[in-house]
This record gives C-alpha cells, structure tokens and sequence, in this order.
C-alpha cells in the first residue's frame, strides 16, 4: 500500500481551494516541493481563477471549470518549457487561486478633517465616512502588481491602502464641488458616483474594481456644529428677549428638580438669574437706568366720505354726512333716495347704506299708509 500511494501520488494530483474565511483574496496551493505533475486536474469554482506560475514567471489564467494540466491545453506553458512524462517533475511550478467575488461591507471615513471653502459659512471643515466594496477583475495584474510571492493574502492587506485613495479623491471631488455644507446630504449620491469613477481609474492599475460606493454621512466638527445648533434655535426662537427668559425658566426648573442638594439648586438659581440680569441690563440704557417708553403716536383720522344725490335724473352733490343729516330732519332726503361715494358699487338707496341708515333713526318712518 505504502508504494501504490507513492506511485498515485507522483502520477495524480488533484488541486482546487474552498475558503470560508470571507477575506482571503489570494491563497497558494501547497505541493511538496511545488511539484505539479503531468495530467494533475485543477478545478476552479465559481468565484475564482487560477493563475499558473511556472518558475516564477506567470504562464496562464484558468477561468472556472474543471482542467487537465497537460501541454494540449496549456500553450502558454508550453512555449515556456516542455513536460516530460516521468514520475517526478522537471520544474516547479506554483498555482495561486485569486476570489473574484465581491469583498462587501468594507470601511472607509476622514482620519483627519477636510478643509474647504463653504459658499455661506466660509472656510469650514468636515468628516465623512462609508462603505464600499472591492473585487478582482484582473488576476494576473492583481498577482503581479500587489500579491507578489505571498502564500496567503487578505482584504485588509491592501484595505489601508484603498482607503487612503478614497480620501484623497474624496477629498479633492469635495473641495472643488461648491456644494454647501448643508446641501451635501441631498447630495451623497452624486457625489459618491464622481468619487467610485475616480477611484476606479487608479485601482484599475491593480487589477480591482469598486462596484459600489457609499457616502453614509457627512458631519462638521463638534464646535462647528455647536455654533450651527445655537444658530438655529435662534432662529426658532425669534424674539431674543423671550427666547432668554424662557432659558431662564428653563434654568431655575431644572435646578429646582436636582437632586444633589443645595449646591446645584443654588448654581442653577444663579444661572437663572444671571440670564434674567443679563436681559434685564440689555434693555437698560447706558446709565442704568431704564428709558422711559415713547408715547404712542395716535392713528391717522378717519376718512370722511362725501355723497352723491340722484333726483330727478340729475346728480347733486357732494355733501358731507353732517349735510345730508340736515336734509333728512328737512324732509329734502328720504330712504328711497339714491346716493352714491367713492368706492361704492353703484347707486342705492340711502336707508340700504350702512354709514347713512342710521340718519333715519331720529325720525320715525312713515305712517301706515301714507
């Protein structure tokens, strides 16, 4: 038995990989000695390719499927050297499987803040932060350019390397933008579309792609964003002299509720009272002492009409209220009387005007009858 498995091993091999790991991008198929026989077969799975290295030069790329590493189906190999039929090989040679699948859920963000010339708050600094994913579309460049002769290589191997790429093109797309701060939320997608083009160019030198790029959040520095927060309770708050009495009330409530003892109801007191001090200096004047309130102006005199008498079939006029409360008590206007002013829809009769029906309250009407 010991020699019939010496004599299958030296005729036969089988090599393939399945990994579980998630992120291993590059594994090395070990072989005593890097032996790879005559006729061994090679399967290569979904999700992966095979790159053939025959003294340490690359002879070919397997895409999935199951191989018989034989000259016929290898001319690359074969213009690099000749297989001899024997039970030992005359080269060494390596295969190195390579994870075309997708590296999902990888992390990038700002170590540092991004400084740039916002168009309403001026030079202003922010974070950002997301994910995106990284797959291998070139094997053999991938291998050549980044892996080298490593037997086993990660995702975060070369992940610290993609991220500072991200950054730098993040951080020049958002620079030259002019998108405001406050804007950029509504914007994310966009703007992650200009930088996975632009970082797609330059890992594209390494055989990767980054089929998706996310920008989850765009933040100010804490102060910054401090300043931004009290801006806008301002402006919720409208009347400033309110806004402090009511943190005042605020103050001396929350104080009031403390259960630390005296020392925290009397800072919260003090609190409170210096904002309500500091209103109350606010509206003092330079002397301390507060002006006294400027008398309001009275409102502007009522407009007086003047009207119109039609009689007759001719006009007559105009005359004041006071006139036409003289003609009544002259029996010279009656309810039935027509009159018109300015602004009035068309002529109607006296006692259907609001302003004029209360002249003929003095009289009484006439009798039943008459």
């Amino acid at each position: 038995m010991p020699i019939f498995d010496f004599l299958s091993g030296q005729f036969i091999d089988v090599i393939h990989w399945t990994d579980d790991t998630r992120d291993t991008m590059v594994w090395r198929f070990e072989r005593e000695g890097h032996e790879i026989k005559y006729g061994a077969k090679l399967t290569v799975r979904e999700g992966q390719a095979a790159v053939f290295v025959h003294e340490g030069q690359l002879a070919d790329v397997f895409t999935p499927g199951l191989y018989m590493l034989e000259t016929n189906n290898m001319p690359i190999l074969t213009s690099l050297n000749h297989w001899d039929h024997g039970f030992k090989s005359p080269f060494k040679s390596e295969i190195y499987f390579v994870a075309t699948t997708r590296f999902n859920d990888l992390k990038w963000g700002t170590k540092n803040p991004i400084i740039l010339r916002d168009p309403e708050f001026g030079p202003t600094r922010i974070r950002a932060f997301g994910t995106y994913t990284v797959r291998v579309v070139d094997a053999a460049k991938f291998l050549s350019e980044i892996v080298g002769t490593d037997g086993e290589f990660t995702m975060d191997e070369i992940s610290f390397q993609i991220r500072n790429i991200i950054v730098q093109a993040f951080s020049r797309i958002i620079a030259g933008s002019g998108i405001p701060v406050l804007d950029m939320a509504a914007n994310t997608a966009d703007l992650g579309k200009l930088v996975a083009g632009e970082i797609s160019t330059v890992v594209a030198d390494y055989g990767l792609s980054i089929p998706e790029f996310y920008i989850e959040n765009i933040s100010l520095p804490p102060e910054v964003e401090a300043a931004l927060d009290k801006r806008t309770s301002m402006g919720i708050a409208g009347d400033l002299g309110r806004f402090t009495q009511y943190s005042a009330a605020e103050a001396m409530t929350a104080a009031a509720k403390n259960p630390s003892g005296g020392a925290g109801i009397g800072a919260g007191l003090g609190m409170g009272m210096g904002m309500a001090m500091a209103q109350q200096m606010a509206d003092q004047g330079p002397w301390g002492a507060r002006p006294a309130p400027a008398p309001p102006s009275p409102p502007p005199p009522p407009v007086e009409h003047v009207w119109h008498i039609a009689e007759n079939g001719q006009t007559h006029g105009p005359y004041s209220k006071a006139s036409l409360g003289r003609m009544v008590t002259e029996g010279k206007l009656t309810r039935d009387s027509f009159v018109w002013t300015a602004g009035q829809d068309g002529w109607k009769r006296a006692e259907d005007v609001a302003e004029l029906a209360t002249l003929f309250t003095v009289m009484p009407p006439p009798p039943p009858g008459a």
